[in-house]
């Protein structure tokens, strides 16, 4: 979805209110709801109040997405709302910290709903974004920013740069073509707003590693596809080895290509390394069977979603302290068999959309509830089934190295005896290692950076 589409200037405003009930109020009055004859300001407004109550929307970064799924004809619907002061709500302190408040409203037929919320939240994440947002001082300044942060205009990189950075990628141009690659994987976020890669690599496909990307680089006539992390290892491979991963769930690469990959150290504007990759030799364990790397019914925007929370958890731990965690993503139907509850389900009785992993808003309850014992149970299409469950499959002989506890020998074994995948998150080296057929993957190292 392309939000920069939905974001009108007339529906671009500076806050008059001080509360965050006025605040919606103001942006509900920007919109048009005459065509739409179920809806109405008063009912509106109760529902977005009635789902603040539930659980709250604020994002962090100053940032608060309020939302709703309506019966109106259009799909989408957004405002945007500036308040430097922040806003009062309840006595609930974080809504003071609150600057930009993003009310969306999207219709009951909107497919791509959750993926709407996941694509302004990872924009949200992205530093760079935010101050530019923040530096705009005039109304009509900061609806080109945001216009602009939305539609994908990078930054060029520093021309002082640009001779070596252009050397660098001629020559991986030259190495690609000399070592059969068929694809060109490049790190943008070696540069501050982006990169331009022009038509050096014209013949291959190009593929942007990005983090808080938005949707219309993929627009880019230079640019074939986008893989978004949210947060990376400072080891280089780590963050290869994930990229690439992605790129497989989502059938961007194929388990026989060569991959040559452009990087640099992050925010640094000049590449300084040229990398070759065998998919197949890098993930033979995982390919070994020719088998998919995605169980049946499992999307790769969940594996992605997961990817992203267990690396945050491996980065930042919570509440200063690690902890270690497990995610089963297939078949919850089957995978239940083999489980047992630790304690109550805290997902029963909610709606799929609101216990569902894509919602961002879910992202802290997950944190949360990831310092109790016992695995995280994902369907498929995301929803979270339950949490603290205990895995108790038949114990399939593997070959673990020494050192790894039962969260590992528990993913080694439910991945053999079902068509699932498992992420386990280290709670005493901050390894994040992926499980599938009953082989390991490593992805992430100990030593870890967040890049937000």
């Amino acid at each position: 979805m392309r939000i920069d589409r939905y974001i009108a200037q007339n529906r671009v405003i500076d806050l008059e209110s001080t509360d965050f009930k006025g605040a919606l109020s103001e942006l509900l009055n920007v919109f048009d709801l005459s065509k739409d004859r179920k809806l109405t300001k008063k009912g509106l407004l109760k529902d977005l109040l009635d789902r603040e109550k539930q659980m709250t929307t604020y994002l962090g970064s100053g940032v608060c997405l309020p939302h709703a799924r309506v019966p109106m004809k259009r799909n989408y619907m957004i405002a945007v709302g500036r308040c430097p002061n922040g806003l009062s709500y309840d006595g609930q302190t974080e809504y003071q910290g609150i600057r930009y408040v993003f009310l969306l409203l999207a219709s009951e037929n909107a497919r791509s709903y959750l993926y709407s919320l996941a694509s302004l939240a990872r924009v949200f994440q992205d530093d760079s974004h935010m101050e530019r947002l923040a530096a705009a001082e005039s109304l009509p300044d900061f609806r080109r920013e945001l216009k602009s942060v939305f539609g994908g205009d990078g930054v060029k990189p520093r021309r002082r740069h640009d001779r070596f950075n252009n050397l660098i990628l001629k020559e991986a141009a030259k190495i690609a073509k000399g070592a059969n690659c068929t694809s060109i994987l490049v790190f943008g976020d070696t540069f501050g707003g982006g990169v331009e890669v022009g038509r050096v690599f014209k013949g291959f496909k190009t593929v942007l590693i990005a983090h808080g990307t938005s949707d219309s680089v993929t627009e880019r006539d230079d640019i074939d596809a986008i893989l978004p992390i949210r947060s990376f290892s400072n080891h280089r491979f780590s963050q290869l080895r994930s990229a690439v991963l992605i790129g497989l769930t989502r059938g961007i690469f194929s388990n026989t290509e060569r991959l040559c990959c452009v990087g640099g150290l992050p925010q640094s504007n000049q590449f300084d390394s040229i990398t070759v990759v065998d998919v197949e030799r890098e993930f033979q364990t995982m390919l070994m069977q020719k088998s998919d790397m995605l169980p049946a019914g499992v999307k790769a925007e969940v594996v992605e979603r997961v990817l992203a929370i267990a690396t945050e958890l491996a980065v930042e731990g919570r509440e200063g302290h690690p902890v270690g965690s497990l995610f089963v993503l297939g078949n919850s139907d089957e995978i239940i068999e083999y489980t047992k509850p630790l304690i109550l389900n805290p997902f029963y009785g909610y709606k799929d959309e609101d216990r569902n992993i894509l919602n961002p808003f879910m992202d802290e309850t997950v944190k949360e509830l990831s310092s109790i014992d016992g695995a995280f149970i994902i369907r498929g299409d995301g929803v979270l089934i339950s949490a603290g469950s205990l895995i108790h499959a038949p114990d399939y002989i593997h070959n673990l190295p020494s050192g790894l506890g039962s969260r590992h020998a528990a993913a080694a074994s439910i991945t053999q005896v079902e068509d699932c995948l498992c992420v386990v998150v280290s709670g005493s080296t901050g390894q994040v290692t992926l499980f599938r057929r009953g082989e390991m993957l490593p992805l992430i190292e100990k030593t870890l950076v967040r890049n937000s």
